[in-house]
Order: C-alpha cells, then sequence, then structure tokens
C-alpha cells in the first residue's frame, strides 16, 4: 500500500454556476459550495440526479469555470495553472465513449499518445493498464463490441495511463449490473490503496459510497446540505442502531425511554424499535425492562447512508 499523501487534494470557496436557457432565462446550477477534500482520500459527492455532482466534477476537473468562487487543485490555481493541474489529474464518466472502431490496446494507445508517450514508455503503460484492469483477454476487442462493465473498466484503464495524483469518477457504476459494480467498487479501492492518488467520486447509489468514502458532501439543488464521515452523520442525524423488539405481555416503554443511549423509538403492540446510540453496549440494559414480558424476537439494524439521505431530504 501507498502512503498517503499529506495536504489538500481540492479546495474548493464559493463556487457558483449558471447555466442560460434558449430563452434567457438563467438557472443555478451550484450555489456558494465551498469545501476542502484532504488528499489520499476517497471523497463522496451524493445527491439525486439534477443535484449538481456532475457540473462540480466538471469544474474541478478544469472542464468548465464557474461564474464565481477560487478553486485550487493539488495546490495549484485552477485557472492560471489549468494545463499544468490536467497532467496530473484524469477523469472517468458514466457511459464512456470512445472511437468505436478501435480495439482496448489501440484506444489506450491513442489516449496515452494524448497525454504525451511514446515509444517504449507508452507500450509499456498501456501493458500494465490491461494486466491491472483484467482486460488481456478483450485487448483486441473494438469498443463497440465491449459489455458495458468493460466499457467501464477500460474508461478507468484510460484515466490512469497518466499515473495521475488525483482521479474524478462520476457515477462510475451506472448502468451496471449488481455483480459488475460490486468488482468496480472493488477495482476503485485496489487502485486508490495500491496506487495512493486521491479520488473524488459521484454518485446516487448509497452502498457505494458507504463502502468506498472516507467523507461525504451531500448535495440537494446544488447546495450542500451535510458534509461529514460516513459514521459521523449517521451519529448526528440521530441515525444509531435500530433494535427491535417483538414481545408478549408487559414492557416498561417509560422506563425504555430514560435509557442512556436511547435516541427514540417507536412502540405498537407487541412490538418496539429503538434507535440506541451504542447497540450492543445498550442491549443489556434493554432486556432487563422487559423481565414481566416474553422476548420472542429480537432483530438490530445498523443505519446506512440511505437513512441518511431520506433524513436530509426532509
Amino acid at each position: 500500500m501507498v502512503a498517503r499523501m499529506k495536504g489538500k487534494s481540492v479546495q474548493a470557496s464559493g463556487i457558483c454556476k449558471r447555466y442560460k436557457s434558449f430563452f434567457g432565462r438563467s438557472s443555478t446550477i451550484l450555489d456558494n459550495i465551498s469545501l476542502d477534500i484532504d488528499a489520499g482520500d476517497i471523497f463522496g459527492l451524493l445527491g439525486p440526479n439534477g443535484s449538481g455532482k456532475t457540473t462540480l466534477i466538471s469544474i474541478f476537473s478544469t472542464l468548465i469555470y464557474p461564474e464565481a468562487g477560487s478553486l485550487s487543485i493539488l495546490g495549484m490555481d485552477a485557472r492560471r495553472n489549468r494545463n499544468a493541474i490536467r497532467k496530473c489529474i484524469n477523469i472517468s464518466t458514466a457511459k464512456p465513449n470512445f472511437p468505436w472502431s478501435l480495439t482496448v490496446k489501440e484506444n489506450l494507445r491513442h489516449y496515452g499518445m494524448l497525454y504525451g508517450l511514446h515509444g517504449s514508455a507508452l507500450s509499456r503503460t498501456v501493458r500494465d493498464q490491461i494486466d491491472a484492469f483484467e482486460l488481456g483477454e478483450f485487448q483486441d476487442h473494438r469498443f463497440e463490441d465491449l459489455s458495458t462493465g468493460l466499457k467501464q473498466r477500460l474508461s478507468l484503464a484510460k484515466a490512469m495511463l497518466n499515473h495521475p495524483s488525483l482521479i474524478f469518477l462520476d457515477e462510475p457504476t451506472t448502468g451496471l449490473d449488481p455483480d459488475i459494480s460490486i468488482k468496480t467498487r472493488q477495482l476503485i479501492r485496489r487502485i486508490h490503496e495500491e496506487e495512493g492518488i486521491s479520488v473524488v467520486l459521484s454518485t446516487h447509489y448509497m452502498p457505494e459510497a458507504e463502502m468506498l468514502c472516507d467523507k461525504i458532501a451531500f448535495l440537494r439543488q446544488g447546495r450542500i446540505v451535510a458534509l461529514d464521515t460516513p459514521h459521523n452523520l449517521k451519529r448526528h442525524l440521530a441515525l444509531g442502531e435500530r433494535i427491535a423488539v417483538s414481545y408478549q405481555g408487559e414492557a416498561d416503554l417509560a422506563a425504555l425511554e430514560e435509557q442512556p443511549g436511547i435516541l427514540g423509538l417507536k412502540a405498537e403492540k407487541g412490538r418496539v424499535e429503538i434507535i440506541v446510540d451504542r447497540g450492543e453496549e445498550s442491549l443489556d440494559g434493554i432486556i432487563k425492562l422487559f423481565a414481566k414480558a416474553k422476548i420472542t424476537d429480537i432483530a438490530i439494524k445498523e443505519p446506512d447512508l440511505e437513512d441518511v439521505f431520506i433524513e436530509l431530504a426532509r
């Protein structure tokens, strides 16, 4: 595993982006976005479709400019040092589109030359990426003949040709089958750990962010509505573990609410769902309050980012 870099990969302050429609109306896509992304992290941009994730990645990758705000990428000013930044970053988008008639190997050589590689260095780099992304048996297949999952794998291989310090992944598993999505996430994690690069990942899939991200920014209607680690987001929103107890007889629900670590409860006849700050530590005290009842079932459910997303949407 490569040691993590120090410093910031992205520093954004007051980023705003607006688009004008055909009729001259102005629409705000991003509104006063400010965030710092630590070097070496996998940082997640989460939100529903239309929340501004792709536009923000386009700005961070210097493809478009914001109307307002300041932006530093890898310690360089995004306007003044655009060319230098582009040598150190790369991007992989959802539904990648490469020259259809070129094979996997030809596409990688094509983009490698665009990144300034040539001769033996180009051949070695292309071979390394074909091996790293397990594309060997498909290297002579044309792009148009590849499955969606292989196209995404090729896109990731292309994004690593220039050995970037920072890579942007825009909806990397959109349209993939569940098993291919899992393999793609594992591949992203492996790239991050082996290469030690910073990753900015946009997604609206909660399991993806839960599996990959060190820190997450939730976007809604072009604004950041929450920013923290997955663990802290669940904690700050009082989304603790849920303990569902089914029982027969009587239970002291009033005393249950006073238990340390209880964040809330929802009771109905013969069943109570308890939200706790620390599940296993609270379980013993909870069970004691059912001494006069017969417990028929106990289930513990960990909160996930889906719960966070629903809570933020409210």
